[in-house]
């Protein structure tokens, strides 16, 4: 350490005064004043910081890093005329944050600049980088003895943000800070800035998170950026074997033993090590995993069997394709059966199926003169192989009919067979029904499946492919949602925050088509390997949804960081947010059209086998048009393809205000149970945003609704709807109706308007809501105040007193006059 007494200086100049003090170069005069544009040495260092200014390596997790914070860096400085924050702008107008202090003409000094919470996130060493620059006492004019060409460092630990109201005994020292390069009035007169780095650690920790704090003692110091960061050992597959990222150990010489787990298809008799060193890279590898029999390893994992590469034409027809091929150079085993994909050219999404054993098929009931697509893969007991590449082939065109008189009794003919045979196959099929048989005939050699858009077209299958069930999750995100280059999507702003990271709406423009308005879900820096599982999970759900009331995904983005989630945007944003906001401003028929498109977006998921399980204005999102689409299959889960089957789930909250008594008791999800939380939705429409049971608490919600309370109707509720919510509302999910029957019978609203006009009844809902509102029948109300304040009326409590209605038992006499 150098610099850490008293060092020569001179006196400055009061701003605007005379006297025989020597002048003040105005790069000091301004490192006093307010907060304003910044003097020039500051505007100097700026511009080197950001030259220097470089990206962190891959093995650093940042806690915080002033340079990339885009609004209020929230820190404090007291006493509040000593740190002073200049605000300046990079070449991209991005907003750069620097905290200055130069009171060297002053004596005993003690400045302090206190930073906001910082959650370590489980890391128990951590790393501070710090760019300054720090001007040299001796350049100073006059000698002031009370100049520095230090300051000092501090942290205190806490679990949670506490207002930052903490002693200064009560920080403990990390270091004094000196500079390696300090800066002259010369060097302002070249404009050469001599930026300091410097690096402190901190552990063990044991809290949550801390704070920093800087403390100036009478230096002139400007702080360009301060960094805060953790090391990882990133995730990395070794020995096919993967490791997780996994922090650092908190001693710096402390190397962390990790297991791995072993890569699809490998085994290993006892699980794979290496050790994390504190730098944060893997060392000491043990053991490793093998390939299972029938698989080879490539490029760090294991391929089943190689692809075929053979593919050789037969006969070609006007409605058929003949194919032949070699087994696989390398089967990896013995070949149970061959699976082949065809498609017509530029309809890849609607495709077919055909399982065979053999190393020829046929390939059926094709069009003529068009081109087919063709993939072919093997399978053994290991498993598949990859699909081939592509081969193109095309089948023959139709002729043109002869117009010679001799054809005529031909075609009659053929008319006449055509007829009597379709006869038969229909009689076939009826006779089939009443025997109960429906399955078709298969060649015991040969399987056949049809699918669109992913799905298997095949009576009685349900369309929806849970990607849970995949081994391998990234498989389900690129079967199930298209991969979006980075660079055409342009992010605009941060329009909220989810639960994996920020949420923004920007624009996508992919390569001839027009430009779109999106939302950018982005997975936040640091994630773990769950994490980003989850975070794609909802996308290879949304990529198999296609209706008009459902939420569109327009892709992802995997390939490159960050990892995003991109999908049509809507204007209006969350539905509860929306309707509060616009309270009273629509018609009864705009509210029940709202609802309606509601009802058919889950129509459409209970047709698929799909229930949501979260159904709630909150996570109903509205465009400009006042369409609504269901969002935020986050909690989602498919239905087995027994109607009655539910989802049974393993802890977790519920959203207990929504949710279906069975849910809540046997943590059962049916459809039935979606049409419980859809009831909830109906309420919150029409309401206008009320939150479902007002100021009950969880338990008390609970307990009402199993005793057989029901929310009362919203204010100018047509009868109509309540008794529809209340349908859905019944004890017996059997009893409940279907999302189709909700659907047909909303449209029978629509249209007849006239239905609507008959309200529910203003005397009986009074009643209603002063008998069933929580235990109300218990007496739980004291006064007519505290009723109203449960139901969010409590600024009429004056009226009703003025009015005579003083008690419980006067307001249950309330009539509609």
């Amino acid at each position: 350490m150098r610099g850490s007494g008293p060092r020569g200086a001179g006196r400055r100049r009061p701003p605007g005064g005379g006297g025989d003090a020597p002048s003040t170069p105005a790069s000091l005069a301004g490192c006093s004043s307010a907060p304003r544009r910044a003097p020039l040495w500051t505007c100097l260092l700026l511009c080197a910081a950001l030259r220097t200014l470089l990206a962190s390596p891959s093995n650093e997790v940042n806690l915080l890093d002033s340079r990339t914070v885009m609004g209020d860096l929230g820190w404090i400085a007291f006493p509040k005329n000593g740190w002073e924050e200049i605000g300046e702008v990079d070449e991209n107008y991005a907003p750069i944050h620097t905290y200055q202090v130069c009171k060297v003409m002053e004596q005993n000094q003690n400045n302090w600049l206190l930073t906001s919470w910082i959650s370590n996130e489980g890391a128990s060493r951590i790393f501070i980088e710090l760019k300054f620059t720090l001007r040299d006492c001796n350049s100073l004019p006059g000698g002031l003895g009370t100049c520095k060409e230090t300051f000092n460092m501090y942290y205190f630990e806490s679990d949670e943000e506490n207002g930052r109201n903490i002693k200064e005994n009560q920080y403990i020292k990390i270091d004094t800070i000196a500079a390696d390069e300090s800066f002259t009035e010369l060097d302002l007169g070249d404009r050469v800035m001599k930026l300091n780095t410097e690096v402190r650690d901190v552990g063990p920790l044991s809290k949550k998170g801390f704070y920093l704090a800087f403390q100036d003692v009478g230096a002139c110091i400007a702080l360009v950026s301060v960094r805060v960061y953790y090391k990882k050992c990133p995730s990395v597959v070794r020995h096919l074997a993967v490791f997780p990222d996994t922090i650092t150990g908190a001693d710096s010489s402390q190397l962390l033993e990790v297991s791995g787990s072993c890569v699809n298809h490998s085994v290993t008799d006892e699980p794979p090590k290496m050790h994390c060193s504190a730098e944060g890279e893997w060392l000491v590898p043990i053991g490793k995993c093998m390939c299972k029999a029938g698989y080879e390893e490539k490029n760090g994992t294991c391929q089943a069997p190689s692809p075929v590469t053979n593919v050789k034409k037969g006969k070609i027809a006007k409605n058929s394709i003949s194919l032949s091929w070699q087994e696989p150079d390398r089967p990896n085993g013995i070949i149970l059966e061959y699976e082949i994909k065809y498609f017509e050219k530029d309809q890849e999404t609607s495709y077919t199926i055909i399982k065979s054993k053999e190393t020829t098929i046929t390939a059926e009931g094709l069009k003529p003169a068009s081109v087919y697509v063709f993939q072919i893969r093997a399978r053994t007991a290991a498993g598949y192989g990859v699909f081939s590449r592509r081969f193109e082939f095309e089948t023959i065109p139709v002729f043109a009919a002869s117009s010679d008189q001799s054809q005529i009794p031909i075609i009659a003919v053929s008319v006449t067979v055509g007829v009597i045979l379709l006869a038969v196959v229909i009689g076939f099929l009826l006779s089939g029904r009443r025997c109960g048989y429906s399955k078709a005939k298969q060649d015991p050699e040969e399987e056949k499946m049809h699918f669109h858009n992913g799905h298997i077209k095949l009576p009685g299958v349900r369309t929806y492919i849970d990607p849970h069930t995949y081994e391998d999750p990234n498989q389900a995100v690129h079967e199930f949602a298209k991969e979006i280059e980075a660079s055409c999507i342009t992010i605009e702003r941060v329009i909220g925050a989810g639960e994996f990271g920020e949420v923004c709406s920007g624009r996508l423009k992919l390569p001839g088509k027009r430009e779109l308005p999106v939302a950018i879900k982005t997975l936040k820096v640091g994630y773990t390997e769950k994490q980003r599982r989850d975070f794609l999970g909802e996308a290879s759900i949304m990529g198999q949804f296609d209706h008009p009331n459902i939420i569109h995904l327009e892709g992802v983005v995997t390939k490159s960081k960050p990892v995003m989630i991109v999908t049509e945007y809507m204007e209006n944003g969350s539905l509860d947010t929306f309707l509060k906001k616009n309270d009273g401003q629509f018609t009864v028929i705009q509210l029940v059209g709202m609802l309606r498109g509601i009802a058919a977006g889950m129509k459409y998921l209970s047709d698929m086998g799909y229930v949501h399980r979260d159904l709630a204005a909150r996570n109903i999102l509205i465009n400009s048009n006042l369409v609504c689409k269901v969002s935020d299959f986050g909690l989602s889960r498919v239905l087995e393809d027994d109607p009655e089957a539910a989802y049974t789930t393993r802890g977790g909250k519920i959203p207990i205000r929504w949710t279906a008594p069975e849910a809540i008791a046997f943590r059962k999800f049916t459809s039935a149970s979606d049409v419980w939380s859809y009831g909830i939705v109906m309420w919150e429409v029409v309401s206008y945003g009320e939150r479902p049971y007002w100021e009950m608490t969880n338990q008390d919600v609970i307990k009402a609704v199993e005793e057989g309370y029901r929310l009362p109707s919203p204010m100018d509720c047509p009868a109509a709807l309540y008794q529809l919510m209340l349908d859905c509302w019944q004890k017996d999910r059997n009893s409940r109706p279907k999302f189709d029957e909700i659907v047909n019978m909303l449209d029978k609203l629509i249209r007849n308007p006239s239905s609507l006009k008959t309200l529910v009844n203003a005397s009986s809902r009074v009643s209603t809501l002063l008998a069933e509102h929580g235990p109300l029948g218990s007496g739980a109300y004291r006064s007519v105040g505290e009723w109203l304040e449960a139901i969010k009326m409590g600024r009429y409590t004056e009226i009703f007193m003025e009015n005579g209605y003083s008690s419980m038992d006067a307001v249950a006499q309330v009539t509609l006059e």
